[in-house]
């Protein structure tokens, strides 16, 4: 049976071209569509992480709802304690220690409130390697008066590398303090909001200008993303819940999640309309190819065969038809995939940035199987759908097709 449906291919050359052609494309465009929105969702994530937020964020139960009101209330009095406890677990890479605070930032001209970020140089430009220095130098662990200014806060207060600025905050006594700190550079992360509103210094400076060594959060860099579950398990086993709370970078942030859903509905729409369209281009050329076999399938009962034979020999037909179609459409998507990702997809930036990025096209092995079935699929419904008039119409009026 196969071996006479793979030749029966052969006998409508131009139109089963044109059928393969359909599933091809269809093929095709699902491994490039799907590996666009997978490209989006990797680098999504990456920038969320690797911008300011981290893998995970441990702070004292209470810190992240009502912090900014009272952030000295939820200060870490002895964090080297607990940064050689959370070194110990498993697939931690490094825990980075953060101060944050609102300021002020003064140029002698002009006030400017500000969030100010005490921040472990050296450790923070392993982490954030989504945030750019678009001016200037990052800070460096040799560093002790000097602030980094993200990009909003340098263009309001017209500020560049090497001018001086004042940066005032409260102790945790109340007091005043004031620090006159040299601008080293300006940075541009993934939020536009964030760099219209944060500063950066030195951990100590940011200790010395609250006049305390504790600290406000642990931020968790990890060895990759999978593993955030597993750390978070082991968090939720060793941290006391009425002392102390943390949050994955998921629910730090719920942009992500929320565009996330948003591609994959959009992705969802797409597949069902190219699928509409591959069904209903193979649906109306097997439907043409049937009926001018009315007589061929008459014959073929004639001499004994049923019409579930002649029906199955038909599916099966097809079926091949949409394997052949399916693998050329998953190897030419793959080869266009790979292609195109040589250059890159130049994009605008996303809402709520200031930069662009550039996009790719990754291969991924779950949307290439899902569009293989999806074009083998196409084929057999449409003959599924097509075939069952034309495989038992009565014999003699089969026949007769012959005339």
């Amino acid at each position: 049976m196969i071996k006479l449906a793979f030749r029966n291919l052969f006998r409508q050359k131009v139109r089963n071209l044109i059928t393969m052609a359909s599933i091809v494309f269809g093929v095709g465009a699902l491994i490039i569509v799907g590996g666009f929105v997978e490209d989006v969702f990797t680098q999504l994530r990456d920038a969320t992480i690797k911008s300011r937020l981290g893998y995970l964020q441990v702070f004292k139960a209470g810190y992240f709802e009502f912090g900014r009101r009272d952030p000295y209330a939820y200060l870490i009095a002895d964090p080297q304690r607990l940064y050689k406890q959370f070194m110990e677990i498993p697939s931690v890479v490094d825990v980075l220690q953060r101060i944050n605070i609102m300021g002020i930032v003064n140029n002698s001209k002009t006030d400017r409130a500000v969030m100010i970020e005490g921040v472990e140089a050296d450790k923070e430009i392993a982490l954030s390697s989504f945030i750019t220095v678009i001016d200037g130098r990052a800070l460096t662990g040799k560093d002790e008066m000097a602030v980094m200014l993200g990009e909003g806060v340098a263009i309001v207060l017209n500020l560049k590398p090497g001018d001086f600025v004042s940066v005032v905050g409260s102790t945790t006594g109340g007091a005043m303090n004031s620090l006159e700190l040299e601008v080293v550079g300006v940075f541009r992360s993934f939020s536009k909001e964030f760099d219209a509103r944060t500063v950066r210094i030195p951990l100590a400076t940011a200790q010395s200008l609250i006049d305390s060594a504790a600290v406000h959060t642990f931020v968790f860099s990890l060895k990759n993303v999978a593993a955030v579950e597993d750390v978070a398990r082991n968090l939720k086993r060793s941290l006391s819940s009425k002392s102390f709370d943390f949050k994955t970078w998921l629910e730090l942030d719920d942009f992500y999640p929320k565009t996330v859903e948003l591609y994959k509905s959009q992705f969802g729409v797409l597949q069902l309309i190219i699928l509409i369209i591959v069904l209903l281009s193979v649906a109306n050329s097997v439907a043409m190819t049937a009926n001018e076999r009315v007589g061929e399938f008459g014959t073929m009962r004639a001499m004994g065969n049923t019409s579930r034979q002649v029906y199955t020999q038909l599916l099966v037909e097809n079926g091949l038809l949409g394997l052949i179609g399916a693998s050329l459409g998953v190897l030419i998507g793959i080869v266009v995939a790979l292609s195109i990702s040589k250059f890159g997809i130049p994009m605008p930036p996303p809402p709520n940035a200031n930069a662009g990025y550039t996009a790719y096209i990754r291969v991924v092995p779950l949307v290439c199987v899902q569009a293989f079935l999806i074009g083998v699929a196409a084929a057999v419904v449409s003959a599924l759908l097509s075939g069952i008039g034309p495989t038992r119409k009565p014999i003699t009026d089969a026949l007769r097709q012959n005339i």
